[in-house]
């Protein structure tokens, strides 16, 4: 390979790179904000050391943007689009610090084009911030596995800690790390010193401040944690929650991508140290155990498909590397052959698809079922809700003891984040589940109070408010549609005027012994 052709290539992934992380932080503007985003929003105008649902870093990230840039929705999300620009600059660096030229050019293309990826770089949560640690952590582990020098062990555990910080799932890097070190025989000898129980030390202190505020907080969070992995749950084989699982993986990475990746790993470990080259076998370390993890879990209990997606960072390197290895070779082999085939159809159909649904989301251009227009109903309508329940308010006898609601949390934060003014809204959580919300407000502080909020249900949500005010005015429908000349909403929402609140906005277990009643 000669230095003009790695020049060449290196501009080739540094450029992808560049202009990808150019044109989400123009597009983070062009579209309203999800409800779990007003959500996290609503966590940066209260500010804590810790939160209901998960740690604080995505609440400070937007915090700090929002007091730079001012609270609008390209502010709320640079936080995302930086950490997925660290995150992939980080894999970049991995390709050109141990593999062939080419490969950093690839991992660019392919890394840039998932839809999983792309999503975690436009869309504030989080996953987020936790990519960014992970491939931090990764890169910097490594390169400590490889000369042993203290200093890159105390940047992976640094970035260890920022991960816990972020996202839970973070825990699952040290165990993978450390595996790697037993199972390879050349760096056996590493988890003998000082430098990896140092870094891990670093990466525990830094996330002592959220276990500081779960112990004076009931361990909110790290209840949640314990809910949503099944642990009062009956242990039984679910095969609904599996396949729904496998499905979400193949959606997020694109069914090509998702192909290549399980031939890749299925691969004998001695096969991926290629060419007496380890860290191949090291990247499997720290991506598919991750998602099998998540594979196991979803035998017993629903996983969101994202809770797998930093394990997608570094597979998207080893996809590279086996891509370069089976053009490299002539293709002499099956495997080879075959990868050699599926290599562009995976980096162009994962462009295609992240290209088609950005475009959607932007301009509806298919018309989609309203049952099935998920995008408009995730973004579509929240500033006109916003505005009608604005002027409800105003309409009120007397404005000044009139709250704001939302009939689930999602909604009580689009209301805050799109509403004149940005009152503080409160969230009906008594018939959900519980959120930050309960944590922030007090039903004292508004009782016999007056109020307008938005819901979904027409007659079971006024059953309910009826159960907590004295009186509720029928609901007005307010239609949200996907395009001005659509025939039918994608989405349906209801405008409630409620008179003298009298209590029970917080969640109510119904049953006693669920691992989050408080």
């Amino acid at each position: 390979m000669t230095s003009r052709q790695w020049i060449n290539w290196a501009v080739v992934g540094w450029s992808v790179l560049l202009l990808a992380t150019l044109f989400r932080m123009f597009y983070a503007g062009t579209f309203l904000l999800v409800p779990d985003e007003a959500y996290y929003w609503q966590w940066s105008r209260h500010p804590a050391a810790g939160y209901y649902d998960h740690p604080p870093m995505i609440a400070w990230c937007i915090r700090l943007s929002t007091l730079l840039l001012g609270h609008n929705e390209t502010a709320v999300r640079l936080p995302a689009v930086a950490a997925l620009g660290v995150a992939s600059a980080y894999i970049l660096a991995i390709a050109r610090r141990w593999f062939a030229p080419r490969v950093v050019g690839y991992t660019a293309l392919l890394s840039q084009g998932i839809l999983g990826l792309n999503a975690a770089g436009l869309i504030a949560t989080p996953d987020s911030p936790q990519m960014a640690a992970w491939a931090g952590a990764v890169y910097h582990l490594a390169r400590a596995y490889e000369n042993g020098a203290r200093t890159q062990w105390l940047l992976g555990g640094a970035w260890f800690g920022i991960g816990l910080l972020s996202k839970y799932t973070m825990v699952l890097l040290p165990p993978l790390i450390f595996a790697w070190g037993l199972f390879h025989a050349d760096h056996r000898r590493r988890l003998a010193t000082a430098g990896p129980w140092i870094g891990l030390a670093v990466g525990v202190l830094l996330f002592t401040p959220v276990v500081w505020w779960n112990a004076h907080n009931n361990w909110y969070t790290f209840r949640h944690a314990a809910y949503k992995g099944g642990v009062d749950r009956a242990a039984v084989l679910r095969f609904d929650t599996l396949l729904e699982f496998i499905g979400a993986q193949a959606a997020l990475l694109t069914p090509v991508v998702f192909v290549m990746l399980l031939f890749i790993w299925f691969r004998p470990l001695s096969r991926l140290e290629r060419n007496r080259c380890w860290v191949p076998a090291y990247l499997f370390f720290t991506s598919f155990p991750v998602v099998g993890v998540f594979l196991l879990l979803s035998l017993h209990t629903r996983v969101e498909g994202n809770w797998a997606a930093s394990g997608y960072l570094t597979a998207a390197v080893i996809c590279a590397y086996y891509a370069v290895q089976a053009r490299k070779s002539a293709a002499r082999t099956r495997a080879e052959r075959f990868l050699k085939r599926l290599w562009p159809w995976a980096v162009g159909s994962a462009a295609l698809l992240s290209a088609l649904l950005l475009l959607q989301l932007y301009c509806p251009l298919v018309p989609l079922p309203a049952g099935m227009d998920r995008l408009t109903k995730e973004t579509g309508g929240w500033n006109r809700l916003a505005r009608r329940a604005h002027l409800a308010l105003t309409a009120m006898p007397d404005p000044d003891r009139t709250f704001v609601f939302g009939m689930n949390y999602q909604t009580a934060s689009q209301l805050a984040f799109y509403m004149p003014g940005r009152p503080e809204t409160r969230a009906v959580n008594r018939w959900k589940r519980p959120n930050a919300y309960d944590t922030w407000h007090a039903d004292a502080d508004v009782l016999g109070w007056d109020a307008v909020g938005i819901g979904r249900a027409s007659a079971k949500d006024l059953a309910r408010l009826r159960l907590i005010f004295a009186s509720v005015a029928p609901p007005e429908r307010v239609d949200i549609y996907a395009r001005p000349a659509a025939a039918e909403p994608a989405a349906s929402y209801f405008l409630y005027r409620a008179t003298g609140f009298k209590g029970g906005l917080h969640w109510q277990p119904a049953d006693k012994g669920d691992v989050r009643a408080f």
